[in-house]
Parts: C-alpha cells; sequence; structure tokens
C-alpha cells in the first residue's frame, strides 16, 4: 500500500511529465527532415549529407508549421526548386534563408500566404531569372541576391530600378551575364524596349450624390506593353470595369456615402515594375443622425451624439421647442472626426434642475436634414425627491434669430437661455431665504415666551413659592401697600418664620393684632422688613 502511495504522489507526477516532454521531442524530431533540425519556431538544415533534395516540411499532426518564423537552408545543392505549395503553411515565417545552395526555380505564387516575410536572402544559388511578381505583395524591408548568374535581360530591370529607387543599408554588387557569358555590372545594364510603364486616371468629375453613377476612365503606356488592372479596395457600391488593351473603365452604380473618401486605383504594370494614379470618391449626402443618448456624467455633463452628412453639416440644439443659444456653459463640443461622420457631445457645465428638459438635435445642409430629441434629467427640485420626475416648467425663449452654427463653429454667445451660473445664483438665493426665515421664527417665539412670561410673573396673585420655578426667587411686597404675609408649609431653613410656630395650639382670630399671620396653629405679629420697605431701626416695634 505504501509502495502504491509513493509512485501516484508529486513523484510520480514529474516522472510523467519528464516522459511526455522527450516523447515530444521525439515525434518533433520524426516531423523534421534528414539533414535538418527543428525547434517550436525555428527550422535549420545546413548538413550537406546526406542533404535535403526538397524544400522541408514538418506533418502537421507533430507539429505546428504556423509558429516557425524563421528557416535557414545552406549547402544543399540538390535543393533547386520552391513550389507554390512548400511554403504555404509556414504563414508566420518572417526570414527566410537559402544561402550556397542549388536553388534556379521560384514559383510566381511561392510566397502568396506568407503575408509576414520581411527578410529574403537567396545569395550564392543557381538563380538565372527571377520575377518581380513574387514580392509586389510583400512588404519587404530585405531582399539579398548577391551571388547569382542572372541572364541579362529585360526580366531582370526590376531589381535595377528596385535597388535605385529603394537603396538597402548595403549596396549590393549584382552582375548578369550577357550573351558572351560577360559579367556586367547591374547598374550599368541598359536594355532598349525596356522600361517601367505609365498610369493615367481621367476622372473629370470625382463628387457625386448619392444613389447616383460615376464612371472613370484609365489608360496605360510601357514597353513592355503593360498590364492594366483597378485597385478599388473595399468598395461598397456596385461596379464593374472593362479593358481593352492599353484603355480601361470603371462604372460605379448606386454611390453609397460610405464609400465617400475611399481611394480609387488604376495600376499599369510589366517586367520592369508598375505604375498608378489614384483618386479619392467624394459622395454628398444628406446629414444623419446616427447616434443621440441621454446624459452622461465625466468631468462635465455631456448629451453624446453622432452625425454623418457631407457637405458638414449645421449643428443647431433646441431647448423645449426654442433655440439653444450656446455659451460657455452650454456648448458643442466635436471630440472625433472621421471623413463625414462627427463624434461629440453638447457639454453642460453643472447642471440643475433648472436645466432639464427636451433637447433636440437638428443637422442640415443643402441636401436635406436630420432631427431627434431626448429628454434630459439633471437633478431634482429643490424640496422634491430627486428620483421623482417632476413636469418640466413651462419656460418660454424667445427667437433672438440667431444663424444655426456650423458642426466645428460653437461661438455664439449671445442671448443665452438659462445657464448653469444662473440657476446656481437662483438656488443659493433661495436657500439663503429658507435659512433666514427659520432664523426669525425661531427668535420670535422666543421673544413671545419670555414677554408672556414676565408678563405672567407681573400680574400673578400668588405666593412666592408658586413663581419660584421661573427664577424670581422670594416675593417681595410693594412699598405703601401693606405689610406682606408669607403663608410657607416648606421646611425652609432659611425663612426666620421657620423656627417660630410649635404645631401645638390654634390660635383665635382676635389675637396677634392685624398685623399677624396664622403658622400652624399659632398666630405671631410680623411687621415689614426694614432692609426691603425702608423702614429704619427706629421704626420697629419694641417687642418685634
Amino acid at each position: 500500500m505504501s509502495s502504491w502511495t509513493r509512485w501516484h504522489g508529486p513523484a510520480m507526477a514529474q516522472l510523467w511529465g519528464f516522459c511526455w516532454l522527450v516523447v515530444g521531442f521525439w515525434r518533433a524530431a520524426l516531423a523534421c527532415p534528414t539533414s535538418c533540425k527543428c525547434s517550436a519556431s525555428r527550422i535549420w538544415c545546413s548538413d550537406p549529407f546526406p542533404g535535403i533534395v526538397a524544400f522541408p516540411r514538418l506533418e502537421s499532426t507533430s507539429a505546428d508549421p504556423e509558429n516557425i518564423t524563421e528557416i535557414y537552408i545552406a549547402n544543399q545543392k540538390r535543393l533547386e526548386i520552391i513550389n507554390e505549395d512548400d511554403i504555404e503553411a509556414y504563414v508566420g515565417l518572417k526570414n527566410l534563408t537559402i544561402v550556397d545552395s542549388g536553388l534556379k526555380f521560384v514559383a510566381h505564387k511561392a510566397f502568396l500566404k506568407n503575408s509576414n516575410l520581411q527578410h529574403i536572402n537567396f545569395t550564392r544559388n543557381k538563380l538565372t531569372v527571377l520575377s518581380r511578381k513574387h514580392f509586389r505583395h510583400l512588404d519587404l524591408s530585405e531582399l539579398i541576391l548577391v551571388g547569382n548568374p542572372f541572364t541579362c535581360s529585360c526580366d531582370i530591370m526590376w531589381i535595377k530600378t528596385l535597388q535605385e529607387t529603394k537603396p538597402s543599408p548595403e549596396t549590393q554588387d549584382l552582375y548578369c551575364l550577357d550573351e558572351n557569358s560577360k559579367n556586367i555590372s547591374l547598374a550599368n545594364l541598359q536594355i532598349s524596349h525596356c522600361g517601367l510603364p505609365s498610369a493615367n486616371l481621367a476622372a473629370p468629375n470625382l463628387t457625386v450624390e448619392e444613389g447616383k453613377s460615376i464612371t472613370l476612365t484609365c489608360s496605360v503606356a510601357g514597353d513592355p506593353v503593360p498590364n492594366l488592372y483597378w485597385d478599388v479596395g473595399n468598395l461598397v457600391s456596385k461596379h464593374m470595369n472593362e479593358t481593352s488593351h492599353t484603355q480601361g473603365s470603371l462604372r460605379i452604380t448606386n454611390v453609397s456615402s460610405d464609400d465617400s473618401g475611399k481611394q480609387i486605383s488604376c495600376v499599369a504594370e510589366n517586367l520592369v515594375g508598375e505604375d498608378q494614379d489614384s483618386v479619392n470618391l467624394t459622395v454628398h449626402f444628406a446629414p444623419t443622425i446616427t447616434f443621440l443618448e441621454s446624459p452622461t456624467s465625466d468631468h462635465h455633463w455631456c448629451i453624446p451624439f453622432t452625425v454623418k452628412g457631407n457637405p458638414k453639416p449645421a449643428l443647431q440644439w433646441f431647448y423645449n421647442g426654442a433655440i439653444l443659444n450656446e455659451s460657455k456653459y452650454i456648448c458643442t463640443k466635436i471630440h472625433v472626426t472621421n471623413h463625414t461622420e462627427y463624434h461629440g457631445c453638447l457639454q453642460l457645465d453643472n447642471p440643475t434642475h433648472m436645466n432639464n428638459g427636451d433637447y433636440k438635435l437638428v443637422a442640415k445642409n443643402e441636401y436635406g436634414k436630420d432631427e431627434k430629441q431626448i429628454s434630459a434629467h439633471f437633478m431634482g427640485w429643490p424640496g422634491i425627491d430627486d428620483g421623482a420626475n417632476p413636469n418640466y416648467p413651462d419656460v418660454i425663449y424667445e427667437d433672438y434669430g440667431t444663424a444655426a452654427n456650423d458642426i466645428g463653429d460653437t461661438t455664439n454667445r449671445s442671448n443665452e437661455i438659462p445657464s448653469t451660473d444662473v440657476a446656481d445664483k437662483t438656488g443659493r438665493e433661495h436657500l439663503s431665504v429658507y435659512a433666514v426665515v427659520v432664523i426669525a421664527s425661531v427668535v420670535g417665539f422666543c421673544l413671545l415666551v419670555m414677554l408672556f412670561l414676565l408678563k405672567l410673573a407681573r400680574h400673578s396673585k400668588f405666593g412666592m413659592k408658586d413663581f419660584s420655578w421661573f427664577g424670581f426667587g422670594k416675593v417681595k411686597s410693594r412699598q405703601g401697600v401693606g405689610p406682606a404675609s408669607v403663608i410657607s408649609n416648606d421646611d425652609d431653613s432659611a425663612s426666620p418664620l421657620h423656627h417660630i410656630s410649635n404645631g401645638s395650639n390654634t390660635p383665635s382670630s382676635s389675637e396677634g393684632g392685624p398685623d399677624a399671620v396664622i403658622i400652624g396653629m399659632t398666630k405671631i405679629p410680623v411687621i415689614e422688613n426694614p432692609q426691603y420697605f425702608g423702614i429704619t431701626n427706629s421704626q420697629l416695634k419694641p417687642d418685634t
């Protein structure tokens, strides 16, 4: 049991991984031709024995030729031909080198599917002729052909032209053999009736209205006589061409606005090279608002839109049915222009509830107009939940007759609608009014309460105890009214009457005189306090 666990743990996993790695290398080695070595991205064949007789191929079942970026072949004297399908599987190939070998012929379409090729080196092979058709679709940065026994003919004049127009970082010293097997420098080679062709495209009117038709004509010349063909790229409109020797025509019907700005070329090509003449198609059409959406918030609020039109359309915004005169707070911004398509937004700087409403965009040019409308809600009205959707105010804005702004001109600043600065100011004024009203109400209420309490205390007929909670302390008798009587049943140690009553007898009403007060069951005489009523010590009764 322990042995089973030991061989099914991490050690077993590592062993299986190593085995699969060995198998992978073994299968890759089986796919690699004799005299060659192969890796995941490279094939190199440099061993002359036994050598290869055909271009090396990998078995698709055991290796992925699409990942090969470099093929290096050297010292392969029996390799003479590259066929059309030899290299087509290596679509990721970037560098191809065949040197010191027996290469004599390369098929015209050999590199048709190798669009990633950048460097080709055919040094010291057996090439006597090489057509430019092999390479015209490639964007080569280097083509090395030194050491090949080219035959002096018009078929290789394109190599001379190529070196003159696109010199390599290192100038190649190329030669060819004339009829007498004499080496002639390719730079000095002169061959009659062998020159670059020319193309001339006649298009008297390249501007057409959408839905109309247009015909272009082209003439070519050269010796050898060139072939003529049209390069229309990804033209959407329906088109057909006719060619006759050195003349050709291209007719485009029901021209689409999507083809405005596209290039059309007439190409003349012969053995030496090619020439082309190109024009840009201009299509006029009425504006179309292809996109208009509710406001979004970024650094500013933006109502995004996309407008297509040619000539460039003029834009006009309406707010709640009235012309929106733009200002520095509300203005049209065009962010991206793509031929006849304009992407932008109506930018609003800190909009408030005053800017809620319906916004309509009108795009117009000489061929027609288009319009679209959206409803914008930036924030709720004061005192109303922002999630609510209050009815927009019926605000009337005058039409001052300002001209509609061009799509690139948004400088109209006069007679603005209520902009965000006015709305902010109005909001602040409302808040200030609310605050003042609230403060004034609180202060007035407090004053009324204080006046009521003062008046109530002044006219009260109750004793001091009944109003002691108002903070007035002991009640004092007014001078000239008579002696004050104070009746208290509280245990107040501060009162001079607190220690007088014994609480045992009930005196008659005739005892004690008029200036007496009943405390408990005892009637005792009381005199006025001289400190309150201005009575001096001389006026006090001797028995007080």
